[in-house]
C-alpha cells in the first residue's frame, strides 16, 4: 500500500544497493541543487527583507521541522496549545492543511478530538487565516503548525523539532534525501526540541546534542519523548494502556514514521503479528477498507486490530471484520528542559 514510498526511502537511504540504484541516486542529487539553492535564496531575501513578511495582531508560534515526514509534531502542537489554554490564552490553530481539499485532514481531526476548545484553521494562505482567527474567532495567539519554512508570516517564536531516530533526512535536502532546508537554519530557532529521544542509545543521543550544539550553539535545547496514553476507540471507550500486554495484534499505521507505532508496540507488550503502512496523510479508500476487512477476517480470532489515533479518525469506525478497532493515543512528554521551555512560551504572552 505504500510501495512507492517505501522504495523511495530505502533509496536514499543507501540501504538499496546496486548500480541501478547509485545512478537513480546520483539523478536525485542533481535533483536537489537547484532546490538547495532555491531555499538558500528565499531564506536570505526574507533575512534581508526583500521578501516581505506579514505580521500578525496577536503574537504567532510555529511548530515545525527540517524534514518531511513524521518528527512527532501533531503531539507538539497539542502539547503547545494546552500550555495556553491553560494559561487562559485563546488560541487557534493555523496549518496548510496538507490532504484536506475534501474537508480536514487527519491532523485537523486528531486536534479536534483532543482539543476540542481549541479552533484549527486550515487553507494554502495562512496570512488571511490569522486574520480571520483574530478578527472572527478574537484569538489571542496563533499556533502555526508546521510554519519552520512558512516566512510569510512572522512570528513570535520558532520550536523546531528534530526526530531523534532520524535527524539529517540522510544527509541532503530533497529530492536526494529529506531535508526542506539546511541544518544551518536552525539558528532561526528560539528552541530545538528533539523528538522519540527514547527510541535511540544514550551515545547517539549525546552525540546528536553535540551535533546540534555545533549548529545552533544559542539555542535552547529541549529533550522530549513521545508517551503513549491509552488505547481509545471511535465510540469514545478507552481502555489502559497494560490492557492489550502480551496479546498479539494486527496492527497498520498511516503517519509520517509508522515504524515508531510499532516500536511502541512492543515497548507495550503487544507482538505485531503482521504490520501494514499507508503513505501519511493517506485518505483510505472505500477499497482500501475493504482490504483491511478480508485482513482482519483471516486473522486468528484472538488477534487484536490496532491502529493510531491519527488514522482511527480519518476511518471513523468500531470494528473491522467483526473485530473491535484500537487506536493508540500518543501525548509528547518532556523529560529535559521543560522549566526552560515553558519560561520561553510563557513569555510569548507575559513578556
Amino acid at each position: 500500500m505504500n510501495d512507492a514510498h517505501a522504495d523511495y526511502l530505502e533509496l536514499v537511504s543507501g540501504r538499496k544497493r546496486g548500480v541501478s540504484a547509485s545512478l537513480k541516486r546520483a539523478a536525485l542529487l542533481a535533483a536537489s541543487w537547484p532546490y538547495g539553492w532555491a531555499m538558500f535564496l528565499r531564506n536570505r531575501l526574507y533575512d534581508w527583507g526583500w521578501k516581505r513578511s506579514h505580521s500578525a495582531a496577536v503574537p504567532v508560534v510555529s511548530v515545525g521541522n527540517l524534514t518531511v515526514g513524521g518528527t512527532g509534531k501533531t503531539p507538539c502542537v497539542e502539547y503547545v496549545a494546552s500550555f495556553y489554554r491553560d494559561l487562559n490564552v485563546q488560541v487557534a490553530i493555523l496549518s496548510r492543511g496538507y490532504g484536506a481539499a475534501s474537508g480536514p485532514n487527519d491532523e485537523a481531526l486528531l486536534l479536534e478530538e483532543n482539543l476540542p476548545d481549541v479552533p484549527h484553521l486550515q487553507g494554502a494562505d495562512r496570512v488571511a487565516l490569522a486574520e480571520t482567527a483574530v478578527a472572527e474567532l478574537e484569538s489571542e495567539l496563533l499556533l502555526l503548525d508546521d510554519g519552520f519554512q512558512h516566512r510569510r508570516l512572522t512570528r513570535a517564536f520558532d520550536l523546531v523539532l528534530i526526530d531523534a531516530t532520524q535527524p539529517w533526512g540522510f544527509g541532503h535536502v530533497l529530492p536526494r534525501g529529506l531535508l526542506r532546508e539546511s541544518p544551518l537554519s536552525l539558528r532561526r530557532a528560539q528552541a530545538i526540541l528533539l523528538t522519540r529521544c527514547d527510541a535511540v542509545s544514550d551515545a547517539a543521543l549525546a552525540e546528536l546534542r553535540r551535533q546540534v550544539a555545533g549548529i545552533a550553539p544559542k539555542v535552547p535545547l529541549i529533550e522530549s519523548v513521545h508517551r503513549p496514553l491509552a488505547w481509545v476507540n471511535s465510540e469514545g471507550r478507552k481502555r489502559p494502556l497494560d490492557e492489550f500486554r502480551g496479546r498479539t495484534a494486527l496492527a497498520f499505521s498511516g503517519i509520517g514514521n509508522p515504524d515508531s507505532f510499532r516500536h511502541t508496540l512492543r515497548q507495550l507488550g503487544v507482538a505485531a503479528m503482521d504490520f501494514r503502512k499507508f503513505p501519511d496523510h493517506y485518505a483510505n479508500r472505500r477499497a482500501d477498507v475493504e482490504e483491511l476487512e478480508r485482513w482482519a477476517d483471516a486473522a486468528p480470532v484472538d488477534a487484536l486490530l490496532l491502529t493510531t489515533q491519527k488514522d482511527l479518525v480519518k476511518l471513523r469506525i468500531a470494528h473491522l471484520a467483526g473485530r473491535e478497532l484500537w487506536a493508540l493515543r500518543i501525548g509528547l512528554a518532556i523529560r529535559k528542559g521543560e522549566p526552560e521551555l515553558h519560561e520561553l512560551l510563557n513569555h510569548v504572552v507575559n513578556g
